[in-house]
């Protein structure tokens, strides 16, 4: 017996540059809706009517922009990675001219005024929470005491570092120098568990100086190494 006949499928017509152009025509909008197809035309060598001319004209201004938007992006990196160099290369130094203190005086010396500085603000705040139990000797000016609560009311209770691009700054944090600072950055200090919380407070009388977008990894690690030079200049448990 013969096998039974089997309809066959017709294979797809090509499509032919007039089908493009009708698709075109019929929908004019396509273009403007998918620029990224332009990206895909060769663009005529020469002038073949209006038309082409503007088509020409369009991926010409089209591929310029993409250009100029590249530079900007790049000069802006460069900028970036400059600044960010900068800032690594201060913390470092900073972080190194505490662990060299030779004194405790000395560590909280360089803390409250070589830091400012190294680091390029205007003011360096080493703040403590003391409920008054205690009342220890302050001999640095730019050691201060808050009320228990302070920190995380000015902080937030979940965070380390806080980055304030514009702020009225507190007297509590800065004393009388809080009437010139426009920007701060606070870092959140855990020396011990047997110990008050801190906050190491940065100001700065530009605004923006410090901003909530920047990144906050530099300046944690300087909390960290003031949290440890404290603690193993005290002798309190980690």
């Amino acid at each position: 017996m013969s096998e039974p006949s089997r309809a066959r499928t017709p294979a797809p017509r090509p499509v032919t540059a007039e089908d493009v152009a009708d698709f075109l025509a019929r929908h004019p909008e396509f273009l403007a809706e998918h620029p990224d197809v332009l990206a895909l035309v060769v663009p005529p060598t020469h002038t073949n009517g209006d038309n082409v001319a503007d088509m020409q004209r369009f991926m010409i201004d089209r591929l310029r922009a993409e250009v100029s938007a590249l530079k900007s992006s790049h000069q802006e990196l460069i900028a970036t990675t400059r600044t960010n160099m900068s800032s690594q290369r201060r913390v470092h130094e900073a972080a190194l001219e505490l662990l060299t203190a030779r004194t405790f005086e000395e560590l909280i010396e360089r803390i409250t005024t070589d830091l400012s500085i190294r680091l390029d603000v205007d003011v360096v705040s080493l703040c403590v929470e003391n409920d008054g139990s205690v009342a220890p000797k302050v001999t640095s000016r730019g050691v201060r005491l808050l009320k228990p609560g302070t920190i995380d009311r000015l902080m937030g209770d979940d965070q380390d570092v806080a980055l304030h691009a514009i702020v009225e700054a507190s007297p509590a944090l800065f004393g009388h120098a809080a009437r010139t600072v426009k920007s701060e950055a606070l870092m959140r200090l855990r020396v011990s568990p047997v110990a008050p919380s801190g906050v190491l407070a940065l100001g700065s009388r530009n605004e923006n100086h410090f901003d909530h977008g920047q990144g906050t990894e530099l300046l944690d690690f300087l909390a960290r190494v003031v949290e440890t030079t404290i603690r193993l200049w005290l002798d309190l448990p980690g």
